[in-house]
């Protein structure tokens, strides 16, 4: 199990909302290439991070800044927000990214995405499922979590398994920001139905507990970006647990 460490980015400068709402940010006086780093340096082999202008307005996705974070480090990044085109994918693959995360596009043109994993492999892609459990049910949030639409979890990795989906990064909004500790029943519940996926778990993680409580889920990465960025715990304290 991976602990990677995540920042998200508004006008190249580190931020976290709250719930994904623009109005609940805070922002952090960290260089996000130090940032990275210092994570790099205490052991972090995977790094997270989102363009939340990008995701707002592709035409002020932060590519150059990006660029440059992704020169500055030596672990793989995979990048996320606002990827709505085969361009979008395709820039951010030339300057060395490792992995894109696509979300609200696999909901809403399927058929467009489809084509994404054919031409870049579905090792390149991340599929970002972001839901709310509603009696039981894993609906799927889109459009920067405005919005839930009819698909369940099961049914978009059902619709993407026959392209080789292997990547899912998946998150309980009303978890995410909230330091509040993981849904814990839901990643063991996916794990044990999609033994074959890769499960990122993200949203919640405030204590080494949570991570703790995660291990027996069988996850194979845990996103963690608001609790190392208010220093409850350091990176090198959340691997060396999750290797315990």
């Amino acid at each position: 199990m991976e602990i990677i460490p995540a920042i998200d980015l508004i006008d190249g400068q580190v931020v976290r909302l709250a719930q994904g709402d623009y109005a609940r940010q805070t922002t952090f006086d960290y260089s996000p290439i130090a940032q990275l780093q210092h994570y790099e340096n205490e052991g972090a082999s995977y790094l997270h991070l989102v363009d939340l202008d990008g995701a707002k307005d592709p035409a002020r996705r932060q590519l150059s800044v990006i660029a440059e974070i992704v020169q500055s480090v030596s672990a793989p990044i995979q990048v996320g927000g606002g990827i709505r085109t085969e361009a979008d994918i395709k820039n951010l693959l030339n300057i060395g990214v490792q992995r894109v995360v696509v979300g609200s596009k696999a909901i809403t043109d399927p058929d467009i995405v489809t084509t994404w994993f054919e031409r870049f492999g579905a090792d390149k892609i991340v599929l970002a499922l972001d839901l709310v459990v509603e009696n039981g049910a894993k609906r799927i949030a889109i459009h920067g979590w405005q919005s839930l639409s009819d698909l369940t979890l099961e049914a978009v990795i059902e619709q993407y398994q026959p392209y080789g989906l292997c990547h899912v990064l998946s998150t309980d909004i009303t978890r995410d920001g909230m330091l509040t500790g993981s849904n814990v029943a839901l990643y063991q519940e996916i794990c044990q139905q999609y033994p074959n996926i890769a499960f990122q778990a993200s949203g919640g993680i405030g204590t080494l507990m949570d991570i703790k409580a995660l291990k027996t889920t069988g996850v194979a990465g845990i996103i963690v970006g608001r609790a190392l960025l208010e220093e409850k715990f350091t990176a090198k304290e959340a691997i060396l647990c999750a290797r315990k």
